[in-house]
């Protein structure tokens, strides 16, 4: 338990049950997506993605991570999960260098951390909670993609899930969503862009923000500015839903129920990713398309 409060910066996080199975099959995994009842003693993350460049643009610049693991055994099971969805700003050089150096740095810094509790004989927690950890990904990405891809940007939504907690860093406009069993669908971050800003000071209403000239301008942005600060949090994993993560080319063309009724309807997270970027295609595909969509099963 004191691991557990360490990671969370003094927050009591409840342990995970005593896990002695294998891991789950196809089959068993189908059953869980379909509704059928089972009881499995192993709990652990599932996970899918996908990508286009989309219809109206010849040069994709998205990038995407999805890294799934559990580690389980005699004293227990622990779902461990990166999943980074970053968009490079359109019109600025060098802007897919931007987010693929984003998503390589900021995965590789919390590997780094965690290398020795997943793969040591001897497991240490690292020295710091995990907020503080993405924070120092997160300006580790800012101060390379500076030197690496100078005058671009990207956005950036990390997910870092570890038993039944997931902690964010975000900024700019790609998303996490929570998504849940009786429909609900909620935007877990905050959209740095100017359209959004001005809904917040009530300038604009929701239905005008939709179709409002220069919706995509972002006010903050990795690898633009001195300082950069990163929206930072921790936030427990849906239970029974699916986390998700997407780039604006998905949520800025396909609306919310449409996309809980594409993934309600999918047979498997990879064939529900597959049809969300062939329903932003669809939509006319006006900018490069990146999802990826995780579920905690067991």
């Amino acid at each position: 338990m004191e691991f557990f409060r360490k990671l969370f910066g003094g927050q009591v996080v409840k342990e995970v049950d005593t896990a002695t199975t294998a891991p789950l099959t196809d089959q068993q995994i189908q059953s869980i997506l379909h509704g059928t009842k089972a009881q499995f003693d192993l709990q652990q993350l599932v996970a899918a993605s996908g990508q286009s460049v989309g219809k109206q643009r010849e040069l994709n610049e998205d990038s995407l991570l999805a890294l799934t693991a559990t580690l389980a055994g005699n004293s227990g099971s622990l779902p461990f999960g990166i999943y980074i969805v970053a968009d490079g700003m359109g019109g600025h050089q060098f802007g897919e260098v931007a987010s693929n150096v984003a998503i390589r740095i900021v995965a590789g810094h919390i590997i780094r951390k965690f290398q020795s509790y997943l793969f040591s004989i001897k497991p240490s927690p690292p020295d710091e909670s995990l907020q503080e950890i993405m924070q120092t990904a997160v300006r580790d990405a800012q101060k390379i993609i500076q030197t690496e891809a100078p005058s671009s940007g990207t956005t950036l939504t990390a997910a870092l899930v570890l038993g039944q907690q997931v902690t964010i860093a975000h900024v700019g406009d790609s998303r996490a969503y929570h998504i849940y069993p009786d429909g609900r669908v909620e935007v877990v971050t905050r959209d740095h862009s100017l359209v959004k800003r001005l809904e917040e000071l009530g300038h604009i209403s929701p239905a005008e923000a939709e179709n409002y000239p220069h919706r995509n301008v972002l006010y903050r942005a990795l690898g633009q500015g001195e300082i950069l600060e990163a929206d930072v949090f921790t936030v427990s994993f849906p239970q029974a839903g699916y986390l998700m993560l997407c780039s604006d080319g998905l949520w800025g063309v396909v609306a919310d129920q449409d996309m809980l009724k594409i993934i309600r309807e999918a047979p498997s997270l990879q064939r529900a990713c597959q049809n969300l970027v062939e329903a932003a295609n669809t939509a006319g595909g006006p900018d490069n398309i990146s999802v990826i969509i995780a579920q905690m099963i067991g």
